[in-house]
């Protein structure tokens, strides 16, 4: 719940920073693209929740690399010290151009749990890095399994389609919360005049969290999503049988903490689900290693 709860926050954050500008910008600048003498302009509002929605989430695209390594410690192999790290890069290499995509950084990080992750702006600017647990415990043809799966998120435009998905909708709950602040204000506290109210910006904040959780929803089931096709694409260009095997060895084992930050557990090939299904399966990143297992054994 500590996982699902950070990304919750970092979220609703986004939406709380634009409820709070919005508010100081309405009141000392009067914004009457949105406010006029019949209230609240819808399309202004939209256009405007729109861009603040996408251009935050293209923000944290285009920093997300440099987020990565920073608060994994990722150490980019520009030069292969062993054979190990020559044998990392030629993989991602080989796999790469399968693919037809650019050569991505290869990095590893310290992590005692086997893990990996790739992130990115784009499909010929990618990164993907393993951890110290995954390369130490994992057999050859299991790392080249994760590999290849990390490669599939990135051939797949992963990356980018879940920073627009959570850009459109943070835009949809930036709008639905002003329109029902706005509702609140006039027909609840008979606000008359031309200028929102104080109810209009504190019934909009309350609902950008309440609908920016329900909203998480979404943007947490194209994750899972995401990660069987990632799967099908490391079976694809490793092996069903290997992509199986590495999956299974990623069961999360107590003796070997995962250290990976809270924040990255999203890119993560895994995040230690459990197979029991609650209310907190909708907010979840990845789909039970038992779910993507048997998806995979149904591949032909």
């Amino acid at each position: 719940m500590m996982r699902i709860g950070l990304f919750l926050l970092t979220n609703l954050a986004v939406l709380i920073v634009f409820s709070i500008v919005f508010a100081v910008l309405s009141r000392v600048f009067g914004l009457s693209g949105v406010f006029g003498a019949g209230g609240l302009n819808y399309t202004s509002l939209a256009v405007m929740c729109l861009v603040w929605g996408v251009v935050g989430s293209m923000i944290s695209l285009f920093l997300s690399k440099w987020m990565a390594k920073k608060s994994t410690g990722t150490v980019v192999i520009d030069v292969p010290k062993n054979g190990t790290e020559q044998w990392l890069v030629d993989m991602v290499a080989r796999q790469a151009k399968a693919v037809g995509i650019g050569m991505p950084e290869v990095g590893i990080f310290d992590n005692p749990q086997p893990n990996a992750f790739a992130t990115g702006w784009n499909k010929n600017n990618a990164l993907v890095a393993v951890s110290t647990g995954l390369i130490h415990t994992m057999t050859p043809d299991e790392v080249e399994a994760v590999l290849a799966h990390e490669i599939g998120h990135v051939a797949n435009g992963d990356m980018i389609t879940l920073a627009l998905i959570q850009g459109v909708v943070n835009a949809f709950v930036m709008f639905f919360a002003r329109v029902i602040g706005n509702f609140v204000d006039r027909v609840v506290f008979k606000n008359e005049s031309n200028s929102p109210g104080v109810a209009y910006y504190v019934t909009s904040i309350v609902m950008d969290i309440l609908l920016g959780i329900l909203a998480s929803a979404i943007v947490m089931w194209f994750s899972r999503l995401r990660e069987y096709r990632a799967d099908e694409m490391g079976a694809k260009l490793a092996g069903r049988d290997k992509m199986i095997s590495a999956l299974n060895a990623l069961r999360p084992a107590e003796a070997r903490p995962d250290t990976m930050p809270e924040a990255m557990k999203a890119f993560a090939i895994s995040s230690g689900q459990s197979q029991s299904f609650s209310i907190a399966h909708l907010f979840r990143s990845h789909p039970s290693l038992d779910d993507r297992i048997a998806a995979l054994q149904k591949l032909h």
